[in-house]
């Protein structure tokens, strides 16, 4: 599902992630893709499996939901960014401190093969590649993803294999 964007508009592919571990955790992820379906300037092209993960920094609290969605949009970075952290909102998420619980996080992981730093955004998403629950995910929608400035994202597998993942059935 998708808007549709000025003919003169180019499209990018940028790797969204998603997690969530407090009100509903599943539920939270998929109205998120949903949502991310028919906000303007983007196309859902896929969505991955739901996984089960360890919470990561901060131990109390429960496991969260997680995912990926490899997006066309027309949308510059920072709109994109935008955009999810609108979705973000009306989901109630709270920014309490790092690696806090929450309802709904939404992170622009890849851009193209962009790399970007700013005050508000940095691509690829500085973690990407140390996370089994962005690799996963990441790979099952796009399984030739190089990270820029990082490499291939499969050949971080490896080194993610001690963190609790699990593969939520459909």
């Amino acid at each position: 599902m998708s808007s549709v964007p000025s003919p003169n508009a180019s499209w990018h592919i940028a790797h969204i992630g998603l997690g969530a571990n407090l009100d509903d955790p599943e539920q939270q992820v998929r109205a998120a893709l949903d949502e991310l379906a028919v906000t303007p300037g983007v196309t859902l092209e896929r969505r991955s499996s739901l996984y089960r993960t360890a919470p990561i920094g901060y131990d109390n609290q429960p496991d969260f939901i997680n995912a990926v969605a490899r997006v066309r949009t027309t949308l510059a970075p920072q709109a994109l960014l935008d955009a999810l952290l609108d979705i973000e909102r009306r989901h109630g998420r709270v920014r309490e401190f790092l690696n806090a619980p929450r309802t709904l996080d939404l992170d622009v992981l890849l851009y193209e093969d962009r790399q970007i730093s700013t005050d508000t955004l940095n691509v690829p998403h500085p973690r990407a590649h140390l996370r089994a629950f962005v690799l996963l995910p990441l790979l099952e929608v796009s399984p030739d993803v190089v990270i820029p400035g990082i490499g291939a994202a499969s050949d971080f597998l490896a080194q993610v294999q001690d963190q609790a993942i699990s593969r939520i059935p459909q």
